[in-house]
């Protein structure tokens, strides 16, 4: 499986062909999934251009990306940087109005069961978010809900080339008692060679702007399915994904 994670905690300062609005992501949404994306991960925010867990932006992104492509899992973030207090957090899970398919917990985040417990109650799928060079996989896997989550996404928070690869490897070893599927990816300069360790070992993987801005050559990706396109290629073994 491919994901796309439109946005992440980014703003456009940091990228300008970053998808912020509910229509910019439904924009960004439908063309990725026509090159490919089976998955979708998106930050709702708010009027500021800033991460939010507020009933009233999950709604409208999730609302306006799931009409635009039926059939398409949507998930959101639930990280801390959006609401500090996880128990704030876990309620405003609990006053969602519309559900998105799945979002993502981080369990190196304090108060990732409480979250958790919201959105199971809610009959929403979580992503275990396992950053490697943490306790996450520790508590995670100590966390009796374990077997419950829809998936485990094994993220790599080193970002060289050399380095980002051992780490998954490590990581992946921590979570050898996982029965869910695990999702494999990296950020900045080690998404790729991520993906490509992904591919190899027949895990789900994900690219977008969350995590890298850039393809594979170096060029600046001028959008999600510009990223999702190549890593299309890469995972078909194609010419186009050959570097």
């Amino acid at each position: 499986m491919l994901q796309v994670c439109l946005n992440g905690a980014r703003s456009r300062t940091e990228c300008f062909p970053l998808p912020v609005t509910p229509e910019e992501l439904t924009a960004a949404a439908r063309e990725a999934v026509a090159v490919g994306a089976e998955d979708i991960h998106l930050h709702p925010k708010d009027g500021d251009g800033r991460d939010t867990l507020e009933a009233a932006p999950v709604a409208a992104a999730v609302s306006a990306v799931r009409a635009a492509v039926p059939g398409i899992p949507v998930g959101v973030t639930t990280g801390a940087w959006a609401t500090a207090d996880p128990r704030a957090r876990a309620a405003q899970v609990r006053a969602w109005t519309v559900l998105p398919d799945h979002a993502s917990v981080n369990w190196h985040e304090d108060g990732a069961a409480h979250v958790s417990a919201a959105l199971l109650d809610r009959g929403i799928g979580i992503e275990a978010g396992v950053y490697s060079g943490t306790p996450a996989a520790q508590r995670f896997l100590a966390w009796p809900g374990s077997r419950r989550v829809l998936r485990v996404l094994a993220e790599i928070t080193e970002t060289t080339p050399d380095d980002a690869p051992r780490a998954a490897d490590g990581l992946l070893d921590e979570l050898a008692s996982v029965t869910a599927p695990i999702l494999l990816h990296g950020e900045d300069a080690a998404a790729w060679p991520v993906l490509r360790l992904a591919v190899s070992r027949r895990l789900d993987a994900r690219i977008g702007l969350e995590d890298v801005l850039h393809l594979p050559d170096g060029t600046p990706a001028r959008s999600n399915a510009d990223l999702v396109r190549r890593a299309r290629a890469i995972i078909q073994g194609t010419p186009q994904g050959i570097s």
